[in-house]
């Protein structure tokens, strides 16, 4: 299909071992018309130098120039070329796509190249696990019993799956964060589960559980009942901070129907009450998208109506500035018409100056780029709405070569 790479093909697994031999080529110069023979530039560069050089290209070009001869293959295959690629300047981030129901398959958007690839995921069993992405690592966890854990890398395949977390086997809902190191690739997953009291509406279990891939253990620092207040399925780590949103259950008639609440997980405090440390959200939202943007905590919403703050008239973008919310942007009216029926909730994910938004009817792909301010639309993603109820939904991952779980 147009507009659509296979991956596979570029995969430095299948990469052909074999030396394909270039016949020299003649070239008449001005002087005499002497024959001058051509060399090729890669012969006379040592391998430093053309690892520091093949480290800037996109992670997509690495792939094809494997491809080339041996010298390349091996020197892209090679630890020292890896510390190379971890120590230029960072890949934009990719946005995969799930363009089925039911299976994890569909395509991952590289907005340097403007191209969709068809990669395989591993670990993941169907496309309505939860996801959490950080430094090139993507955390896995099913639906069902929310206790099958696992980390990837979703560009070399590399996968660890982890011990199921305490608490609760079946909770009312959750909601998985992840956290990498930049520096030492040690990470922590998140669990924040919620479960009514039985018989109370308005009294919820709350939970947190959290593993650390360097004692590779989970703890539950913190359990609370909450009133008038439940826990969702939206969280993120941002600088050793965990925040999740918590939902109203019309108790209290509070102002907004969503709040935002800040656990310090380097204190891990077991007293002390949750809403205590609640932040209230920019304004009455319809749905709430966190990220981690450069340790930043970034917020996508849907601004609900003032009349019916349950009806979406616009998407907002805000920053978080210790307990104040920035403004970054809002979604022009040209492209918010542009999804067609937008819902009241879709599905929006950034990472590094990326935040990309899509609309769970559409395989329509918007990205907002933080520093420049710019709205874009992605290429066109290789597949076609095939009937009416057919859901899109997607996650932003940084593509990386040299981390593993």
């Amino acid at each position: 299909m147009e507009g659509e790479t296979s991956w596979v093909s570029h995969c430095l697994d299948d990469i052909a071992r074999e030396v394909v031999e270039f016949d020299s080529f003649s070239q008449v110069s001005d002087e005499g018309n002497k024959e001058v023979m051509a060399v090729s530039l890669d012969l006379v560069l040592p391998d430093d130098l053309l690892e520091r050089i093949l480290a800037y290209l996109p992670i997509a070009s690495i792939f094809r120039a494997g491809c080339v001869c041996k010298r390349w293959y091996e020197i892209v295959s090679s630890r020292r070329f890896l510390w190379n690629f971890s120590h230029v300047s960072s890949q934009k981030p990719w946005y995969f796509m799930f363009t089925s129901s039911d299976e994890p398959i569909g395509y991952a958007y590289d907005p340097i190249l403007r191209k969709w690839y068809g990669i395989e995921l591993p670990c993941i069993e169907t496309s309505n696990w939860f996801i959490a992405s950080s430094c090139g690592l993507v955390c896995f966890m099913d639906n069902d019993s929310r206790s099958k854990l696992c980390v990837c890398n979703p560009i070399t395949k590399h996968c660890k799956i982890l011990q199921e977390p305490p608490g609760l086997k079946f909770s009312d809902y959750s909601a998985l964060a992840f956290s990498v190191n930049r520096v030492s690739h040690n990470y922590n997953v998140s669990v924040v589960k919620c479960k009514q009291v039985p018989g109370n509406f308005f009294q919820w279990d709350l939970s947190i559980h959290i593993y650390d891939s360097e004692k590779m253990m989970w703890v539950t620092p913190l359990s609370e009942v909450l009133t008038g207040w439940r826990g969702g399925d939206e969280s993120v780590i941002c600088d050793g901070v965990l925040y999740f949103l918590i939902y109203s259950t019309g108790g209290g008639m509070p102002e907004n129907r969503h709040g935002l609440i800040a656990y310090n997980l380097s204190n891990r405090s077991p007293h002390g009450l949750l809403i205590g440390s609640s932040i209230p959200v920019p304004c009455s939202l319809t749905c709430g998208r966190s990220m981690n943007l450069k340790e930043k905590l970034v917020m996508v919403g849907g601004i609900g109506r003032q009349d019916r703050p349950d009806i979406i008239k616009g998407i907002g973008i805000w920053v978080l500035n210790g307990k104040e919310w920035q403004e970054i942007g809002r979604m022009p009216h040209k492209f918010f018409q542009g999804f067609g029926e937008l819902d009241d909730v879709f599905a929006s994910s950034g990472t590094d100056d990326l935040v990309y938004i899509q609309s769970y009817g559409a395989p329509a792909l918007l990205v907002f780029d933080m520093n420049l301010k710019q709205w874009k639309w992605s290429q066109k993603c290789p597949v076609t709405k095939k009937f009416p109820l057919q859901l899109f939904t997607g996650f932003c991952f940084e593509p990386r070569l040299e981390i593993a779980p």
